[in-house]
């Protein structure tokens, strides 16, 4: 039921150059207050723009018989208007009582945030340009953090072998490693079979179609098959383990699990980090070998027989070529499930956030796999690797 609605608010505004006296009578609520607000409102407004800045306003609380968080409100915004405009404001005989009310939302502009317009000079893109270095900076010190921590868990795997949660492993290595292969196989047959294709019109004019299998299966064996794989697991199990962690960081199941004492990163992250490690060397295989079949599949439309196409990849590809392919894919199975589940872990509130997370995953992941894959193509040079 309303509260003192039988109860009249009565405010006499009187003005006189810059000062004026605003008088409050009976009780202020939010029953009261309806029609009074806008017109005493209406009234300071006009009164203001008259006379300018160092406009005095003193209001005069001694009939108030009653005054609930309106009624503060309607002074608060009476006092907002005096200092925006340049015045001030006085409150005359209010009940003690009140006080404690009026001191909680003091001062009053912290109330009424103003609207800062970005205006794209110089020195707001300085600003932003510093700001987003910064933000790259703390980010690199965030992985940086990260890959410590996965280092520690990792020797502790190794440690207490028993203590790892294996059955979560196993879940995580199926899903993103069975559950992939068709995506999987089916990129790797059409790299295959695009690739020879491509290989054989220009080789078709030298008359050296022959030599498309050595070409095509040391392309896949070293760089395409490992590279391939990795922006599939990318867009596939960054992606989730960051969706996956994420959602638990929205829903605070990892605050619980420190509050409870349990180190997140080997209950989270280490089982996606030794599934990565698993499953990117066997996919990347697997991609090798469909590779390289569709393109010898391919090589029958130049009269190139199963039989030399497969002699020739037996000359061509050694055992150097196939670790070379199978050491960057680890490389790039540490990365895809590291970022997604630190991505994860970085989740801020609110359900766009993991979706931000998965995002950012995904781009942080390919970002990683073409710096890795070029250092690693320069220490291959070097080396001969």
């Amino acid at each position: 039921m309303p509260i003192n609605d039988n109860h009249n608010a009565l405010a006499d505004w009187q003005s006189e150059g810059v000062r004026a006296t605003l008088k409050l009578t009976g009780h202020f609520n939010a029953h009261t207050l309806g029609g009074l607000w806008s017109t005493t409102r209406n009234d300071q407004t006009v009164w203001l723009s008259s006379n300018g800045a160092s406009c005095q306003l003193s209001i005069d609380l001694a009939q108030v018989s009653y005054l609930d968080g309106a009624g503060i409100a309607f002074i608060i915004d009476l006092k907002h208007a005096q200092e925006a405009a340049g015045g001030s404001l006085t409150l005359l005989n209010l009940d003690k009582r009140y006080e404690p009310l009026i001191n909680q939302y003091q001062p009053v502009k912290n109330l009424f945030p103003t609207d800062e317009s970005d205006h794209h000079d110089s020195t707001n893109l300085i600003e932003r340009v510093g700001k987003g270095m910064y933000e790259l900076a703390e980010d690199a010190k965030l992985q940086t953090v990260f890959v410590g921590q996965i280092a520690s868990s990792i020797g502790w795997a190794i440690r207490y072998p028993r203590q790892v949660r294996w059955n979560d492993f196993i879940n995580v290595a199926v899903e993103a490693g069975v559950a992939a292969l068709p995506i999987v196989s089916l990129v790797a047959f059409l790299i295959g079979v695009i690739l020879a294709f491509q290989s054989a019109i220009g080789l078709k004019q030298f008359g050296a179609e022959t030599f498309v299998a050595n070409l095509v299966s040391l392309s896949i064996f070293r760089e395409l098959g490992p590279l391939m794989t990795a922006i599939l697991l990318a867009g596939r199990s960054s992606a989730a383990f960051a969706a996956e962690i994420g959602t638990m960081t929205v829903n605070n199941e990892v605050d619980a699990l420190v509050t409870g004492g349990i180190d997140p990163i080997r209950f989270l992250v280490l089982p996606r980090m030794l599934a990565g490690l698993l499953v990117a060397p066997i996919l990347s295989l697997f991609s090798d070998l469909i590779g390289v079949f569709a393109a010898s599949l391919t090589m029958l439309a130049y009269q190139i027989p199963f039989v030399t196409f497969y002699e020739a990849v037996l000359k061509t590809i050694h055992v150097n070529d196939i670790m070379s392919g199978l050491t960057k894919s680890l490389l790039f199975g540490l990365i895809i499930a590291g970022v997604g589940c630190l991505r994860g872990m970085q989740t801020g509130t609110g359900a766009a956030a993991v979706g931000l997370s998965a995002t950012r995953a995904v781009v942080s992941s390919l970002i990683l796999i073409v710096v890795v894959d070029g250092l690693f193509a320069y220490i291959s040079y070097k080396t001969g690797f």
